[in-house]
């Protein structure tokens, strides 16, 4: 046995950006990647019945994978039900994903910086008060993809992309003002930094594009900390792939299992 897995959950394949580098963090740890696909895109949800959904959803899995710590690799999940999360299952420690403001804030040169998320994310207060919080001096402009999710979705299973619809969605991040410009992108949703080359592309001027997976991975890493003494992982022992639909397609087994994950039954 190679002891109790990490969870990483998604709505869909965006988390696997985190999962790369929390493979490169933990080679010694064993994984289970939870994409969401019957409840995605989570920006059709009103938000109590999302809340109840991820709740309800991470009780099944936590009792099929009992998992040593859980990643919510997911800018809404995590901004919407990541307390709910904490107080229902408190002998689980949860790693969230929130928008990288405070880093942006302290990187900036412009004092512009954008924060490209889902609607709801932009919506959400919790990510109002990350900006008065963390970037009291910074214009933060937010803006909310209705596209960009299932665009990259789209991407990692067929390798091909829509840029001028990359490129229409973008371009609201592009401020200028009193000389100034744009210098930062935070890609506040997992699923963007798989398009972050069609985003370079396709970007009116050069700017860094924050990608919060290494940060998401070292927190993981930091609640899971030192492998404790006993047997390795065992090799035969695969990292899995649920998809709670049960049902996936064959473009998205075949872009699992380039992950190295073997996918099994639905939650």
């Amino acid at each position: 046995m190679s002891g109790r897995p990490i969870l990483m959950f998604d709505s869909g394949v965006g988390g696997l950006t985190v999962l790369r580098e929390a493979r490169v963090l933990m080679p010694d740890r064993r994984f289970v990647y939870v994409a969401d696909d019957a409840g995605f895109p989570y920006g059709r949800w009103e938000e109590p019945a999302l809340r109840a959904h991820v709740v309800s959803l991470f009780g099944r899995l936590i009792a099929a994978h009992d998992p040593e710590i859980a990643v919510v690799a997911c800018n809404t999940a995590s901004t919407l039900a990541l307390s709910e999360l904490r107080a229902a299952f408190p002998m689980t420690p949860f790693v969230g994903t929130v928008p990288a403001i405070k880093p942006a804030a302290e990187r900036t040169r412009s004092g512009l910086v954008s924060v490209l998320a889902t609607p709801g994310t932009v919506k959400r207060q919790y990510t109002r008060d990350l900006i008065e919080k963390w970037a009291g001096r910074c214009h933060v402009r937010l803006v909310g993809s209705d596209r960009l999710a299932a665009l990259a979705e789209t991407y990692m299973r067929d390798g091909f992309v829509d840029e001028e619809a990359v490129r229409a969605e973008i371009a609201p991040c592009f401020v200028e003002m009193d000389g100034r410009r744009t210098d930062i992108v935070v890609l506040a949703c997992t699923h963007y930094p798989f398009l972050a080359n069609r985003m370079r592309k396709t970007a009116p001027w050069p700017v860094d594009w924050l990608d919060p997976a290494e940060a998401i991975a070292r927190q993981a890493l930091s609640l899971a900390g030192p492998r404790a003494s006993g047997p390795a992982r065992n090799g035969d022992e695969p990292d899995i792939a649920v998809f709670t639909s049960g049902r996936p397609d064959f473009l998205a087994r075949r872009l699992m299992q380039g992950f190295g994950l073997t996918v099994a039954d639905g939650a």
